[in-house]
């Protein structure tokens, strides 16, 4: 089970750069959906790489669906030289996202973004409408299953 405040207090505390998307970002808009995961988008500059790899540290960052035993070190050059992981840690499993579809990384994203109480903790997460623009760019059955029930909670937020 995924403990979700543990995973964004980690990345909070350690002043890491990140942006809330997918599921979680979902429910905050009011999603009925469950998820099991954090999606992040995170800055890629050296300094906030280097944050990000000793925020998770404590917390044994494995990739996800790899075999037990598969040398991995999440580190600064690991993460420069990549840009999606699929995580599993101690407290859960997070998504870290160089960029996502229909939107593109984290200083592209920063303006589609709203600041929020979540855990005691201050988090952005991705607005409504740039979170369907990029469920409809990813194009994956369980992202474009969810496009009617957050564009519902979107009309439902004009008439408000």
């Amino acid at each position: 089970m995924t403990d979700f405040r543990a995973l964004l207090a980690a990345l909070s505390e350690s002043k890491v750069e990140f942006i809330v998307v997918g599921g979680v970002a979902a429910v905050l808009h009011g999603s009925a959906r469950l998820t099991q995961d954090v999606d992040v988008v995170y800055a890629r500059d050296a300094e906030n790489l280097r944050r990000l790899a000793g925020a998770l540290a404590p917390l044994q960052p494995y990739l996800r669906g790899a075999p037990p035993g598969l040398p991995f070190r999440l580190d600064e050059a690991t993460l420069s030289s990549g840009l999606n992981f699929t995580l599993s840690t101690n407290a859960g499993d997070i998504d870290l996202l160089g960029e996502i579809a229909g939107v593109g990384g984290y200083a592209a994203l920063l303006p589609h973004t709203d600041e929020i109480a979540l855990y005691g903790l201050r988090c952005r997460c991705i607005d409504l409408p740039t979170l369907i623009a990029a469920k409809i760019a990813a194009g994956r059955p369980k992202d474009l299953e969810i496009v009617a029930e957050l564009r519902a909670l979107l009309e439902e937020r004009g008439r408000s």
